[in-house]
């Protein structure tokens, strides 16, 4: 007997495959958008939005709103995955697309200052708040329903997909603000041609929810939904039982996400105001380190389901830290080819943290509060390490003279953190997906 239409057609939005691809598409387009503010704000936003600052406060007061994203990702995480973990993973990313690409469009036709006076610079900030709280509930549910649909065998791999969706979206900010402004001239492109890759995000949304809307909510959940276990207080519950186990996932990330933003941001401002290169030195090393990124992230992704979560983890993190002094001893030499190998190097050590991260946050928390958990590790760390990392690299840049030693003492204290509560973690990747989480988390809760 043959399986209904119906029966067929459900199947194929559940297929891991699918899932996995809608993951990344719909994180990509979010990582547009959140990436793309950073680059207007280094390129236009100090002279539309505080005109009336020097060049170098407008472009410090422009770039500070960028970390204002930061602040509110962690909040975003709490209440989305607050929700999330209370009427599902699919709703969250829903909402959070929605969110994203409603504030990002609204940037693209917001007045300028020479406009709207200090309600321009205002609105700006308000907007990026948006932005940031879209993507601190992005993350965990993208990352969730990869996990959750694919077999136990392969839930490194396929959560590793959305984690694509970071130097996808980085590309692809990149490339449209690099093609506008080799088609418009300058005064075109700052009295309108920088609106329009915001404008664009209309329609990168539509084709996001188009996708997400066609695919199933996730095993998991519809499992603890259907036998009434569904927390009513999940964020409660999670700091209650499983505190440490969110704390340790802050400290197993710190690395990784100080490394990606002095790898992706404060490298440029090192090549350009240290070494006197052109900015287009740093910005193909970004390219090039990037668009490895997206083959890196699914062989590590593929290689924890093989060895284990911790061990690639582990390797990456002491690869990250062994390789700080060295880093910048190649950016030393001014030579384009070597920096550029030095930001592959160091985006590959990156790549090996960042690909298996996805499937291990979610094998350390119970399926109840499991939104909620990764979520929240993955957020504490992107406001202490993603947000701040270029400004302390810049501030110990300042106090050592333009000398890197001090940046690298940092990149590897940062790293020992992380090696520590690496190997304070279990191994989660040989259990079943719907009960390792558990006694895996309550075990390390006891023993940390």
């Amino acid at each position: 007997m043959s399986p209904a239409p119906q029966d067929t057609d459900k199947a194929k939005r559940m297929s891991p495959r699918r899932v996995a691809i809608a993951s990344f598409i719909g994180t990509a387009i979010e990582w547009y958008d959140f990436y793309l503010y950073g680059t207007a704000a280094a390129l236009v936003f100090n002279h539309l939005f505080f005109p009336d600052f020097s060049p170098l406060a407008g472009t410090l007061l422009a770039l500070s709103t960028f970390s204002a994203g930061f602040i509110a990702r962690p909040l975003g995480g709490i209440v989305m995955g607050h929700f999330g973990d209370r009427i599902g993973r699919k709703s969250m990313l829903v909402l959070s697309l929605l969110m994203m690409g409603f504030a990002t469009a609204l940037i693209g036709v917001l007045p300028t200052y020479a406009t709207a006076g200090i309600w321009a610079p205002v609105l700006l900030v308000l907007l990026r708040v948006v932005q940031g709280f879209g993507v601190g509930g992005e993350w965990g549910g993208a990352v969730l329903m990869a996990v959750e649909h694919a077999p136990a065998r392969s839930r490194g791999f396929f959560g590793a997909w959305p984690q694509m969706g970071v130097p996808a979206g980085l590309l692809l900010a990149n490339g449209v603000f690099m093609g506008m402004t080799t088609m418009l001239s300058t005064e075109a492109f700052q009295a309108w041609g920088w609106r329009i890759p915001f404008l664009a995000s209309a329609a990168l949304v539509i084709v996001g929810l188009f996708i997400r809307l066609r695919i199933e909510e996730s095993p998991d959940f519809q499992e603890i939904s259907d036998k009434g276990q569904v927390d009513r207080f999940p964020v409660l519950t999670l700091l209650r039982q499983q505190w440490r186990v969110v704390l340790l996932a802050a400290g197993v990330k710190l690395s990784q996400n100080s490394i990606f933003y002095i790898l992706t941001v404060f490298v440029l401002t090192y090549a350009t105001t240290v070494l006197g290169l052109d900015q287009s030195v740093a910005l193909i090393g970004v390219v090039l380190s990037s668009a490895l990124s997206l083959v890196n992230l699914l062989f590590f992704g593929w290689l924890s389901d093989r060895y284990g979560r911790r061990l690639v983890y582990l390797v990456g993190v002491v690869a990250s830290l062994l390789f700080s002094f060295p880093f910048f001893w190649l950016l030393d030499t001014r030579s384009a080819w070597v920096i550029w190998l030095a930001m592959v190097i160091g985006m590959i050590a990156h790549d090996m943290m960042y690909g298996p991260q996805a499937a291990y946050f979610s094998e350390l928390f119970d399926a109840n509060v499991r939104y909620s958990g990764a979520s929240l590790g993955y957020q504490l760390s992107s406001v202490v390490a993603g947000g701040l990392s270029p400004v302390i690299a810049v501030a110990l840049l300042g106090l050592a003279n333009n000398h890197h030693w001090p940046i690298a003492v940092y990149m590897m204290g940062v790293g020992v953190i992380s090696v520590l509560a690496t190997c304070l973690g279990p191994e989660t990747h040989r259990g079943d997906r719907r009960t390792a989480a558990g006694p895996a988390a309550s075990k390390m809760t006891s023993k940390v």
